[in-house]
Formats: structure tokens, C-alpha cells, sequence
């Protein structure tokens, strides 16, 4: 999500993840003409041992609360969208958010 909105004190995380977005969007058009697609993928929170070990129990109850969803999303919540995103043979070029309406 970072390298969509950007974050405080997150400069150089967020650059990457922008990076890949870029890298997506100019790939995909790139090597449509072969049938070739190409999207990525913007979580949000995952519950993750990343997370996990860096955030405390009061962070992670935070971040469910900005949640509309009022969960964490979870690898599974991830491993759906990049399924659906194998089979859609006409979505190329997009940044798939999987963030419970985190932003």
C-alpha cells in the first residue's frame, strides 16, 4: 500500500513498492502484444510474522480499527488475488489492492 499513498518515515520502502508499480504498469503494455500479462499486487495489513514481529499488540489492534473491514487480511486473502489474477486473461497493467479498504 505504501508505494501507492507513501508513508512517513517509510521513504525507502516506499520508493520500491512505487518502483514495482511503475516497472508493472510500463512491463504490461511491454508484452501485451505476446498475450503476456502482467499486474501486481498492493496488500494492506497482513497478519504475517513480519508484522507480527514488528508491531505490538496495540499497533495491530490500530491498524483492524482503520480496517473497514475490521480484520487483518490474511496470505490466503493474498493467494486468492493472485489466482484470480492467473486466470484474468484481460486485466493487464493493474495494481490489485487486497487491503479491506484500508485506503
Amino acid at each position: 500500500v505504501w508505494g501507492v499513498y507513501g508513508a512517513s518515515c517509510e521513504v525507502p520502502y516506499s520508493t520500491v513498492k512505487a518502483g514495482l508499480i511503475g516497472f508493472t504498469k510500463s512491463l504490461s503494455k511491454e508484452v501485451a502484444p505476446s498475450g503476456i500479462t502482467v499486474n501486481c499486487i498492493a496488500p494492506g495489513v497482513i497478519d504475517s510474522p513480519m508484522n507480527n514481529a514488528h508491531l505490538s499488540p496495540d499497533e495491530m489492534n490500530e491498524l483492524i480499527a482503520e480496517t473497514p473491514l475490521g480484520r487483518l487480511g490474511t496470505p490466503d486473502d493474498v493467494a486468492k488475488a493472485a489466482v484470480y489474477l492467473a486466470f484474468a486473461g484481460f486485466v493487464t497493467g493493474q495494481i490489485l489492492g487486497v487491503d479491506g479498504g484500508f485506503y
